[in-house]
């Protein structure tokens, strides 16, 4: 595993030290009322003291164990215990008491269930639109195992932004994401538009995996040509040593190159930078879409 450089490092910790402030503890403080598991948390995710300081955090629904074994990520692999039913409520309610305006919704893979988890999603988008009519919604899904009958449930929901990463270029999904299908998931944003052609669609990227620019590049054209209008581009960090080895540390420079690559093929909003995540400063990228 390539040693994490210097500057990466210093952002790292800089986002650290904020987790300590008196905003980021408020934050913390409504979490801990377990109402809900956050993917900042079970991810580990870099950014969680800059986004508790805004009182943002993205929530994990469907449970905290993962049906899948991709080898990036830190979420449990274990065999899930069924959807919990108070968990829509539970979820509004988060929602009434941390205040949020714009909430990310996302969940483990679900391929034990028959439908993938997307009556589950429904039902909480709903029950968090019923009790806190302003705010929007933005879930993050599976690929549903390519069970597609069942994705009208989510967009019927209400959703403001559907949500589905790609994650890597196609020569690499063999090796880190077992399991999944590079098509499949392009085939999942096609059809979302395919049946409500308004929704905004969004899809993220890791990067530091071993692809080239050229492999990142057609990715991004696939994407636009099943309609996706909103991108993340963010930095590969391994969770672990017995995680998929980090390959590059593309600087800051590259990021702002590539996401004027992005614009100029036609997405409508992208973030792009080392700790960007899938539900970073998602309010803001929506905004962009509009």
């Amino acid at each position: 595993m390539r040693e994490i450089p210097k500057w990466l490092k210093d952002m790292v910790a800089k986002n650290k030290a904020a987790y300590h402030t008196s905003a980021a503890k408020k934050t913390q403080e409504n979490l801990d009322l377990k109402l809900l598991p956050t993917v900042c948390q079970e991810a580990r995710c870099p950014n969680r003291g800059e986004c508790f300081c805004h009182g943002e955090a993205t929530i994990m629904i469907l449970g905290s164990l993962c049906t899948r074994a991709c080898k990036y990520c830190a979420v449990s692999k274990a065999k899930p215990l069924p959807p919990a039913e108070d968990e829509p409520a539970r979820a509004a309610q988060l929602v009434q008491a941390q205040r949020i305006k714009y909430l990310v919704l996302t969940m483990p893979t679900r391929d034990d269930l028959p439908d993938g988890g997307a009556r589950h999603i429904h039902n909480v988008v709903k029950a968090v639109k019923e009790k806190n009519p302003l705010c929007l919604v933005e879930p993050l899904i599976s690929d549903l195992g390519g069970k597609f009958e069942h994705l009208p449930l989510i967009i019927e929901s209400g959703c403001d932004v559907l949500g589905h990463n790609i994650e890597t270029v196609p020569s690499l999904f063999k090796a880190v994401r077992p399991g999944a299908s590079y098509e499949r998931s392009l085939d999942l944003l096609k059809k979302a538009k395919e049946i409500k052609p308004s929704l905004i669609t969004k899809s993220g990227v890791m990067v530091g995996l071993g692809e080239s620019d050229a492999e990142l590049k057609q990715t991004f054209k696939d994407l636009r040509s099943c309609g996706v209008e909103l991108l993340t581009l963010g930095q590969y960090l391994a969770p672990s040593a017995l995680h998929y080895p980090v390959q590059s540390y593309p600087e800051p420079a590259w990021y702002e190159e590539m996401t004027s690559y992005c614009l100029s093929i036609g997405f409508k909003g992208v973030m792009g930078g080392p700790l960007v995540r899938s539900s970073y400063r998602a309010a803001e990228l929506y905004r962009r879409a509009q």
